[in-house]
């Protein structure tokens, strides 16, 4: 209760009502106080107006504070001309009152021509016990409203975890989502997961090492740790709950909750396990698909002919959205004893028939090649016509290059290709763009244009198709200006080293399509 509520309940009464702090200071005085005597208002001091016996009223004022329960009392003041009133009286600890200093809440009526301290008795129960029950409703409500917020943002963090969850792929996603949204969802400090990998993620051969224990921000069962078998704990940290995590019946392995507030495992905390175990066994099941995707399309790709005197290295990633093999493709051939011949393509799309395209025309490539291999508009134009014919309606983008090992030209045609970047010795680059024509497929009868440009000891060839460069809402000219910002760094790589540091130029960024790159280094002039 407050001052004002303290008021408001007093004000209708008939006798007068006062709050006195330990110190004998008036804090709240009701019309009637003041009525019967003006000085009994805020601020002033009832031991001023008693002079003559401030030891017995400081005695009495403390068995009031001491009260919990109306004690009855007599107080006898003086007025301006040193007259006695003499007052009876009930007091009692205000225990609602939460000043700096205990106070005391006295009822008065003065015993003169009516002497009402009967009724005067039963008035002060009757105000008491009001004021406890609006105080126990105050403490009710404000525990309700505690109870209610808790439960509220219980929810949202449920909700939030669960948002999550849903839009967690990869099992790294997953180990992260745990790790930074489930504990406010148990009420926890921290929560680990330990899982076990060959379950999570069936091997495709046995020869197959699995997922690296490392990769995801969990730790692995089926090569643990802790040679003893025991849960981690943090300095002072109670014994962690541990949760088994099963989907679809196969134990994945366990959630591990530190400093959570629930001593037990409750329905509650059994939700939360149950939702990360789906996710894990989604985020496991995508990771195989994703697995076997990759190494059919691996098995797609020509094997590169060793040739001597010229460096070669390839990579090749699918994209983080897919789980189809892609129409992506690389190659090298040995047009004759003087030329070289390069190509990479894409044919649009993902799936088996895609796939099943980009081997056909890679097959197609090696029958064409050592026919006009040293003529690139003429290879793009057979392979234009093989697909017309073949497989209507099929779009690929390529580029083909033929390296002259005696001029140390090369000459290029790309057919709505990614220009390839020459990488020179000084780290320095430049995009092939000058020979561009459209898509093979969809146009009959295209004109290729080729172009030639001279390479120097040591320039190295970066080919690679667009999923290398491409980002979502994001122009291709940005990606290609990264490319030649990256070649900076490159100068002094042996050509796999270069390979694989442009294929993860940019760890944290998600790429959406398949990246194949071929880089080759020239050899230094005969």
């Amino acid at each position: 209760m407050t001052l004002g509520l303290f008021r408001a309940i007093t004000k209708p009464l008939p006798h007068a009502v006062l709050l006195c702090g330990a110190d004998g200071r008036v804090l709240a005085a009701n019309p009637a106080a003041i009525r019967s005597d003006d000085r009994l208002c805020p601020g002033a001091s009832v031991f001023d107006l008693r002079p003559d016996d401030t030891p017995r009223l400081r005695q009495q004022l403390g068995v009031w504070l001491r009260s919990g329960s109306p004690v009855p009392g007599a107080l006898v003041l003086k007025d301006a001309d040193g007259r006695k009133r003499r007052f009876r009286c009930h007091g009692a600890r205000a225990t609602w009152w939460d000043g700096p200093q205990p106070a005391v809440q006295l009822h008065l009526v003065e015993a003169g021509a009516s002497d009402r301290f009967v009724a005067l008795s039963q008035q002060v129960e009757a105000l008491n016990r009001e004021v406890a029950f609006r105080r126990a409703t105050e403490v009710d409500r404000a525990r309700l409203l505690a109870a209610e917020q808790a439960a509220r943002a219980q929810l949202q963090h449920m909700y939030d975890l669960t948002a999550a969850l849903a839009a967690a792929i990869t099992l790294a996603e997953v180990s992260r989502v745990v790790s930074e949204v489930a504990p406010a969802a148990l009420g926890a400090t921290a929560a680990e997961l330990f899982l076990h990998s060959a379950r999570l993620v069936p091997l495709l051969q046995p020869e197959d090492n699995g997922l690296r224990a490392d990769a995801g921000g969990w730790t692995d069962l089926d090569r643990p740790y802790h040679a003893d078998g025991s849960l981690p704990r943090e300095a002072g940290d109670a014994v962690p709950l541990a949760l088994s995590l099963e989907a679809d019946g196969v134990q994945l392995g366990m959630l591990v909750v530190h400093g959570s507030q629930h001593s037990t495992v409750s329905a509650h905390v059994t939700a939360v396990a149950q939702q990360i175990a789906q996710a894990l066994r989604r985020a496991g099941l995508h990771e195989h698909e994703h697995r076997v995707a990759e190494r059919l399309q691996l098995s797609l790709l020509p094997q590169l002919p060793q040739l001597s005197g010229l460096e070669t290295a390839t990579c090749y990633a699918p994209g983080s959205d897919l789980l189809s093999v892609g129409g992506d493709w690389y190659d090298v051939y040995e047009v004759d004893a003087d030329h070289i011949g390069l190509s990479i393509g894409d044919v649009a799309g993902h799936g088996l028939h895609e796939a099943t395209v980009m081997a056909q025309v890679t097959a197609a490539l090696r029958n064409i090649v050592p026919r006009c291999g040293t003529d690139p508009a003429a290879v793009l134009d057979e392979v234009n016509t093989f697909l017309g014919r073949y497989h209507p309606g099929r779009m690929a983008t390529a580029c083909y290059l033929v390296f002259d090992r005696r001029t140390r030209t090369l000459t290029y045609a790309t057919a709505g290709h990614p220009p390839p970047l020459l990488i020179h010795a000084d780290g320095t680059s430049d995009y092939l763009n000058k020979a561009t024509s459209p898509p093979l497929g969809p146009i009959r009868n295209v004109r290729y244009r080729q172009a030639d440009t001279a390479v120097a000891e040591k320039d190295t060839l970066l080919l690679y198709t667009d999923g290398l460069i491409e980002r979502r809402r994001e122009d291709l000219a940005l990606g290609l200006q990264r490319l030649t910002e990256f070649a900076r760094t490159t100068s002094r790589l042996d050509i796999t080293e270069l390979c694989d540091r442009f294929l993860h130029h940019q760890p944290e960024a998600a790429f959406p399509d398949d990246r194949a790159l071929l880089g080759v280094r020239f050899p230094p002039s005969v």
